[in-house]
């Protein structure tokens, strides 16, 4: 068994427990940010195979108390490096660090790198070029007040790319955070699913990866590969039974509207180059004007947040708007609105019933439903 670090959107953490232990974790530990783990080489495939959640899958490979930086080169020179990747293979490493004493981080960090290669100079009189752009293996440093621990990155690219979308908008959600807004918000593939303000479509592909069962990293590749302990035996079989879990390609009951012509012909063209076009259906439309596409139905909107005076200021004239919209035409909704704007249950002058703090980056945001009724949605 491996010892294996998981990173998570902030407020997601329960989540991804629940898809490492889906991917045969075990010995599930969640802290703000992710979760330790323990478990074999195919337990960490498919984590990084199928977590619709996982930032990054870090594989542990050294842990000891240091108290300068020499003592982070130590115990990076013990890590037995040409074991675990050829020479051949570029890389990166990274220190991320929470009240260390160490007075530079870039001096720790390449003294982490210097330990790499003159283990690798010791054992085979050669050493890995370094590539901070597209390394092959990334190494990542972790610094506490005392404990310094090593890992190497079995992800690779970040698992929120996955290598479909294109086209970007200002401000796109993650897909991992986009899919654990999906979770949270009870929605189940084969109900009705509208995204109102869609921009390039985060919501609205990975809502068709989920109806049609793809596995998130079925169309990418990952840092494992690089490895000296990969085992594409264990690799083809997990990917060929993702694959002959996918369906038919064919409408979903996903929706998806925006009156920007711009956002909106983004997110057709990161449906089409995803193959998901036929999954989903998309209306140029403002959300004040928008009629509900079913009688029953969840709801998940990301509006802008508002971030100079002038943007508060419009946001403050349109929440009402939107209030009276989601009166009008969405009863028998659960809508799910994503924002950083703590202002807006008030000025919509509607109450959630409930309100999930989830971060978008470092932002701290919550996740408000409003459960639609006829009426008025206030309690007597």
């Amino acid at each position: 068994m491996e010892k294996f670090f998981a990173s998570c959107p902030r407020g997601l953490e329960p989540l991804l427990a629940e898809d490492l232990a889906a991917a045969g974790a075990i010995d599930i530990q969640t802290l703000p940010g992710g979760a330790h783990f323990r478990g074999d080489w195919a337990s960490c495939y498919a984590a990084n195979l199928n977590s619709r959640i996982a930032t990054r899958i870090l594989w542990r490979v050294a842990e000891a108390a240091y108290a300068r930086e020499e003592d982070v080169y130590k115990l990076a020179l013990e890590v037995p490096w040409p074991r675990l990747f050829a020479v051949e293979r570029t890389i990166r490493v990274d220190i991320t660090a929470v009240k260390s004493p160490l007075k530079s981080l870039d001096f720790t960090t390449l003294r982490i790198k210097d330990a790499v290669c003159d283990r690798f100079r010791r054992e085979t009189g050669a050493r890995p070029s370094v590539d901070t752009r597209a390394a092959e293996v990334r190494i990542s440093g972790f610094l506490t007040a005392d404990r310094c621990t090593l890992y190497v990155d079995t992800s690779g690219a970040p698992l929120h790319q996955r290598g479909l979308r294109q086209k970007t908008v200002t401000a796109p959600l993650k897909e991992n955070l986009a899919a654990g807004i999906l979770r949270l918000s009870g929605w189940q593939p084969g109900a009705p699913l509208l995204d109102p303000m869609c921009g390039g479509g985060t919501f609205l592909l990975e809502a068709a990866q989920l109806a049609l069962g793809i596995a998130p990293g079925a169309r990418r590749e990952f840092g494992f590969m690089r490895l000296a302990s990969f085992d594409a035996g264990v690799w083809n079989k997990l990917l060929a039974d993702a694959h002959a879990r996918e369906l038919p390609v064919a409408p979903a009951n996903i929706y998806g509207a925006d009156r920007d012509p711009v956002a909106l012909r983004a997110a057709l063209a990161n449906l089409d180059r995803a193959d998901l076009l036929d999954a989903v259906e998309l209306i140029e439309a403002d959300i004040l004007d928008l009629d509900a596409p079913a009688p029953a139905g969840v709801m998940v909107a990301n509006p802008p947040y508002g971030e100079r005076l002038s943007e508060l200021e419009e946001l403050a004239t349109f929440y009402p708007l939107l209030g009276s919209a989601l009166k009008r035409s969405f009863a028998g909704w659960n809508c799910h609105i994503f924002t950083a704007d703590t202002r807006m249950p008030k000025l919509m002058r509607l109450s959630p019933s409930r309100k999930t703090p989830l971060y978008n980056g470092a932002l701290e945001c919550r996740l408000y439903e409003f459960r639609m009724v006829a009426g008025s949605n206030r309690p007597k």
